[in-house]
């Protein structure tokens, strides 16, 4: 139990300082004969002890924060920490010692809104502004508040080869990269962002370490040949020495929620996991953010990105589930890119277009114990009982733009009236909606996939990687080089558009959607109360949403799709009440064509446009 507290109230790992100032060190190596640290450029050595099996252990006043230093194994191999919490040379160079209880909160009233209220908006730091740091992130917070997010979701900040990079290559989960400003320039982020209003969703990586400057396997098993993943052998979460490797990760969960106050973390691909242990690693994560949950009074949440539509790992503990709180709907997202016309093969290929989306809608998951003809098995399990905010869903984020060759946004595949219908179709949504940065002015920029390895036979590797996995697309069109600058520079957000047309109109459309989402019966993602008409024919769609309160039924709405490219007659329900109008994306000040009547009465059909959407309002007598 004192082990326990210990994990939950300090970071143990690594280098830490007491309250009294000392430093204390903390390493572990099973299979090292000696461990020492070594500091600045060689002058002083100390050595660790081995009192606890598999751990190396010091105190000491001779440690200082910003101190360089490497661990040196047997006397030989003079390493970064596996628990670095600064790389300022790099992942092979030096690590640095941080000190993270030093910076000055100004949060402490702080209080994340509930999971349910979260309007996302994913960014990258590199890309989010020209200087690419988090200083540039926190330089456009007032942009963020005046477009009605609530929450931004950052991409992982772990420390990586180079200084461009997703962010899925880092190779020391404790270091912030030191291009973006490191440890303390994170911490200023979050404090402003909280100074806001916005919350702060960090993402991390639990199922693969990046390639290069990876030295965990020097210290010890972090990682096993049990499993095969698409990044070689599997982080050891199940075999011989795995307790070490689970407090590992679960030191580093908590460090970002205590020592960092960021609000929720995303768990990048959890599918990738691989843990057959009678307590999975996601389980006892979720254990331990309870614990720490009940000591500061602080809400935290975890999202997992998840492609096996399995609610065991979103249903609660007390329910045998892993306890997740939300997961990524990456099936909303196929459905509607492919309603909206886009590409079919690929894992589009199992989405059929508008019917699939309509599923979506009520049941979250397209594939629900269904037969998936690319997997050739049955897929996913019912979501009965899981809430609408248990789901994210979107029309864009980084995977689905980036692992495109050439990195294209909706914006350079379908028309301006069709941005503003998926949009509407995201935003209208009984779920948790999500934005990817520069969207919400359609921004034409790609963003495409990007290195900068400095191993040249890595990179050929990553080149040769990136051409083969589009070579079946029989085109003539090289795939950019990840590791050329200019992909980086060209994958940019451009500011300059907020300033032309149409892209002025599209955020402020933005705007009034976050809005009306905020203010009607959308803020609530009810899905017991959603009804979904569709037709196939005419590629049109109504979806009715209600909030039902413990008194009277709310105000009902219906929101009224049309994905054909010509105007189609839709008929509003006929229930006795009249229908008023609270959005219209083709309404002239939309730069659309033609605005929809104010009122309808009940049983009334309207012309909706082509590609557009929208959205009456009536209430119960």
């Amino acid at each position: 139990m004192q082990q326990l507290e210990q994990l939950v109230n300090q970071r143990q790992l690594g280098v830490t300082f007491a309250p009294d100032g000392e430093a204390r060190v903390l390493v572990w190596a099973p299979f090292a004969e000696a461990v020492d640290i070594r500091l600045r450029d060689g002058e002083l050595t100390l050595p660790l002890d081995n009192k606890v099996p598999g751990y190396w252990q010091l105190t000491t006043d001779q440690i200082k924060a910003g101190d360089l230093y490497t661990l040196v194994l047997n006397n030989d191999r003079s390493l970064p920490d596996p628990v670095s919490m600064a790389q300022p040379q790099g992942v092979h160079g030096p690590s640095q010692v941080v000190d993270t209880s030093t910076f000055s909160w100004t949060d402490q009233d702080w209080q994340s809104p509930p999971l349910k209220d979260y309007l996302l908006y994913e960014l990258h730091t590199g890309t989010f502004t020209a200087d690419g740091t988090f200083a540039g992130i926190e330089s456009k917070l007032d942009y963020l508040v005046e477009l009605g997010i609530n929450a931004i979701e950052i991409m992982p900040v772990a420390q990586f080869p180079g200084e461009r990079n997703w962010g899925y290559d880092g190779v020391f989960p404790f270091a912030v990269q030191y291009s973006y400003g490191g440890a303390a320039g994170l911490q200023q982020l979050v404090d402003a962002c909280h100074a806001k209003g916005l919350a702060v969703v960090l993402d991390v990586v639990y199922n693969h370490i990046g390639p290069e400057g990876n030295y965990l396997p020097a210290y010890g098993p972090y990682f096993t040949n049990k499993y095969s993943t698409p990044w070689g052998d599997a982080v050891n979460f199940d075999d011989d020495y795995s307790d070490s490797v689970r407090r590992y990760v679960i030191e580093n969960v908590l460090m970002w929620f205590r020592d960092f106050h960021i609000d929720t973390l995303r768990l990048d691909a959890v599918h990738a996991i691989r843990d057959e242990s009678d307590k999975h690693i996601l389980r006892e994560i979720k254990e331990y953010v309870d614990i720490l949950m009940v000591e500061t009074g602080k809400a935290h949440h975890l999202i997992v990105e998840l492609d096996l539509n399995e609610t065991r790992y979103i249903s609660p503990l007390e329910h045998q589930g892993y306890g997740m709180d939300a997961q990524w709907n990456d099936e909303f997202h196929h459905a509607l890119r492919v309603t909206a016309g886009g590409e079919r093969h690929g894992y589009y290929a199992d989405y059929d277009g508008i019917n699939h989306l309509a599923k979506s809608y009520k049941d979250a998951y397209v594939y629900d114990g269904l037969y998936m003809p690319r997997r050739s098995c049955i897929v996913g399990s019912p979501t009965k009982g899981h809430p609408g905010h248990q789901f994210v869903v979107f029309s864009q984020n980084h995977d689905q733009i980036g692992n495109r060759m050439l990195g294209e946004r909706p914006s350079q595949l379908v028309s301006f009236s069709m941005q503003k219908l998926m949009a509407g179709a995201v935003l209208s949504s009984p779920y948790l909606p999500m934005l990817f940065m520069g969207e919400e002015w359609s921004e034409q920029n790609p963003f495409m996939y990007f290195v900068s390895h400095s191993d040249p036979d890595l990179v050929e590797a990553v080149r040769k990687g990136r051409k083969a996995e589009f070579a079946a697309f029989q085109t003539t069109i090289d795939a950019p080089d990840p590791q050329a600058e200019e992909t980086f520079l060209h994958s940019k957000l451009n500011w300059d558009r907020l300033n032309q047309e149409p892209h002025q109109v599209m955020f402020r459309y933005y705007q009034t959607l976050l809005k009306l989402r905020k203010e009607s019966a959308l803020q609530h993602p009810d899905r017991e109360s959603v009804a979904v008409v569709v037709d196939d024919e005419h590629q049109t769609l109504m979806l009715q949403r209600q909030h039902q309160d413990t008194n009277r039924n709310g105000p009902i709405l219906i929101c009224l799709m049309n994905f054909n490219k010509i105007a189609q007659l839709m008929m509003v329900p006929d229930d006795g009440h009249t229908w008023s109008l609270l959005f219209d994306s083709a309404d002239p000040k939309w730069l659309g064509s033609m605005a929809a009547p104010e009122t309808l009465t009940s049983g009334a059909n309207v012309l909706v446009q082509p590609e557009s959407i929208l959205i009456y309002t009536s209430h119960h007598v």
